[in-house]
């Protein structure tokens, strides 16, 4: 087994290749889909050389090609005697044309268009790619999906068909069309639906929708669009009980996703209430359900909507129906409500990965996770936030989930023995104490400063009670105790009668005399400013830190490996990676900056005992 490329409507996807007895088996790395191709199915392999390396072409019985990039060339050997001698089967050599002509001969052969020059290829189309075909005056046009992973997609190509010169008295160029549309992906509504399911509530894409079952497709009939969606894209089928426990979730993974406009819906997400009940007549025979299906479905089906529906989708797709596992909540439900980029969901963990629905849904699986991370809630410390980071650098964050489910969740992320960037935080937790910031072991700066200048503040204020003035409104009732107001409960008893023996009559004449004083803060003296030095542009450059030199030394390769990262992520990055560097390669950068400071140290004495920086310059 080995990693590899593997090519899909035009663009390339990573994976893992393995070649056995028994089959061709390659699984991708984005979606985890598995391609099997038995080896009894093999008819023709073919080694040619591609724009990275080597590749192999496979072509099966029933019609299928399949290609392969990332190859060297010293795999030739090995791998056809293994096809020899297994697969019985001839690894041949087939160079392709590189002579830019654009005069050639178009070969059909199975599910491929091969453009050949002096029988060698120039360019193949997969005709499955292609999304529709035109035919206009010796000339056909021929239009593919689009493909949302490739920077740059290929949207037509048009071929010129030169008039037919025989008896036969057929048009090429219908000929040609033909040819093209009995291969494409064309979806075309023929004959009876399976059967029909009216008025679902969909949540993505959002509104209510009649659902059409084809044997091939199914078809999503809307007030104001229509979808049909190829039975072959659907990667898996999620089965979710709501946390209010009334209601049901049916989730459908697509890849490709529908599209509308430049929107792309890679999750269909329809929301069942578990009460209504729905009884359904299939529009086929008992023995051709029987026959087709063999008893995962039968001809008249009754009970709640939502096992009707998934039992049907599961019959027709031919995948298994993933339900959330052992895992139970706080609430005792088996999601966890959170928020994901401000909208509020729910999260379930699954015996092997993590769904969110719904909007954005998010599907990630625990071999695609690199790491995952419990965080401090941003605004409050009754929540926390669980942060996933995958093996390609995404970060996905799942904000405001209640403290009571951290233990529960910790739980289940140690006994999947996924990676916890902050563990060990669990014991001796209560309330808020539990959560680390996701950067919890770096020096806050700005803190300790606030710090800092608190305690000063304090200082002052406990050893100048003339200059310790409040911020505060101005308050008449607090300004002055010696003379209390009317309202006082210690009218009776202030200061000035306590100490000058004065009549009840006095204090009553001297209190309305008493008007409020304002709060006038004495200015304090300003101390001599300090002049400041200025730098001497003769004097040698200060050597830099380690670290300084370090990222000196790899900047441009971040940016290389995070294209469109801005100046502030650069250096958080850039932190990251120092903390994980070895002892080894920490050493060999302090090693230089102290080479560096020693030539600066000899610079700088040069410098002085030839008279610089003699007299500093100050304004």
């Amino acid at each position: 087994m080995s990693d590899l490329t593997g090519l899909k409507s035009g663009h390339r996807n990573d994976g893992r290749l393995r070649f056995s007895k028994q089959s061709v088996v390659y699984k991708s790395h984005k979606t985890g889909k598995v391609d099997s191709i038995p080896a009894p199915e093999l008819s023709a392999a073919q080694w040619r050389r591609v724009c990275v390396g080597h590749g192999i072409k496979l072509a099966t019985s029933t019609g299928h090609v399949y290609r392969y990039d990332g190859f060297k060339d010293t795999d030739f050997e090995k791998i056809s005697a293994f096809f020899k001698s297994n697969y019985k089967v001839e690894l041949a050599e087939k160079d392709m044309c590189v002579k830019g002509w654009n005069w050639g001969t178009a070969k059909f052969t199975g599910s491929l268009l091969s453009f050949d020059v002096n029988d060698s290829p120039v360019f193949e189309i997969p005709l499955a790619s292609v999304s529709q075909c035109a035919t206009g005056k010796n000339e056909v046009t021929v239009e593919f999906h689009q493909n949302d992973d490739a920077e740059v997609s290929l949207m037509e190509v048009r071929f010129y068909v030169p008039p037919n010169t025989g008896d036969d008295g057929s048009d090429p160029v219908e000929a040609f069309a033909q040819n093209v549309l009995s291969k494409a992906d064309v979806i075309q509504a023929t004959g009876d639906a399976v059967c029909i399911f009216k008025e679902l509530q969909c949540l993505t894409p959002r509104g209510r929708y009649d659902i059409r079952i084809y044997p091939t497709f199914l078809h999503l009939h809307g007030k104001t669009f229509d979808y049909k969606i190829p039975y072959t894209t659907v990667l898996r089928l999620f089965l979710l009980p709501h946390k209010d426990q009334r209601q049901m979730f049916f989730v459908i993974s697509l890849d490709p996703p529908i599209k509308q406009g430049q929107t792309r819906y890679h999750f269909l997400i329809l929301l069942f209430s578990k009460d209504e009940e729905l009884s359904l007549a299939l529009n086929m025979s008992e023995d051709e359900v029987e026959k087709r299906y063999e008893g995962k479905l039968s001809k008249n089906m009754s009970g709640p909507l939502f096992e009707i529906v998934s039992r049907v989708m599961k019959a027709l797709v031919n995948r298994k129906i993933t339900v959330p596992g052992n895992f139970q909540g706080h609430s005792g439900s088996q999601c966890i409500t959170c928020a994901y980029k401000a909208s509020s969901g729910l999260l379930y963990p699954l015996e092997r990965g993590f769904i969110y629905v719904h909007k954005p849904p998010v599907h990630l699986r625990f071999e695609e996770i690199s790491c995952v991370n419990f965080a401090r809630g941003t605004t409050t410390t009754r929540s926390f936030d669980f942060e996933i980071e995958t093996k390609q650098n995404n970060q996905y964050t799942f904000s405001n989930i209640e403290r009571e489910e951290y233990g529960k969740l910790f739980d289940f992320v140690n006994a999947k023995k996924l990676n916890i960037k902050n563990r060990g935080f669990k014991e001796g937790m209560k309330g808020a104490e539990g959560y680390s910031d996701s950067d919890e072991d770096q020096h806050d700066a700005y803190l300790e400063r606030m710090k800092e200048e608190g305690k000063i503040r304090e200082e002052g204020d406990g050893s100048d009670e003339s200059e310790g003035d409040s911020d505060e409104s101005f308050n008449p009732g607090e300004e002055d105790d010696d003379v209390p107001e009317e309202y006082d409960s210690n009218a009776s008893v202030s200061d000035s009668e306590a100490d000058d023996g004065d009549s009840e009559e006095e204090s009553k004449k001297k209190k309305p005399e008493k008007k409020p004083k304002k709060v006038v803060k004495e200015k304090k003296e300003r101390k001599p400013r300090k002049e400041k030095k200025v730098k001497d542009p003769g004097a040698p450059k200060r050597p830099m830190s380690a670290y300084m030199l370090w990222l000196n030394g790899n900047r441009e390769r971040i940016k290389s490996e995070n294209p469109g990262i801005s100046v502030t992520e650069i250096s958080k990055k850039a932190g990251e990676m120092w903390k994980q560097l070895s002892k080894d390669r920490k050493e060999e950068w302090d090693r230089k900056a102290a080479e560096a400071k020693k030539q600066y140290e000899k610079a700088m004495k040069e410098y002085r005992e030839s008279g610089g920086g003699a007299a500093p310059v100050t304004k």
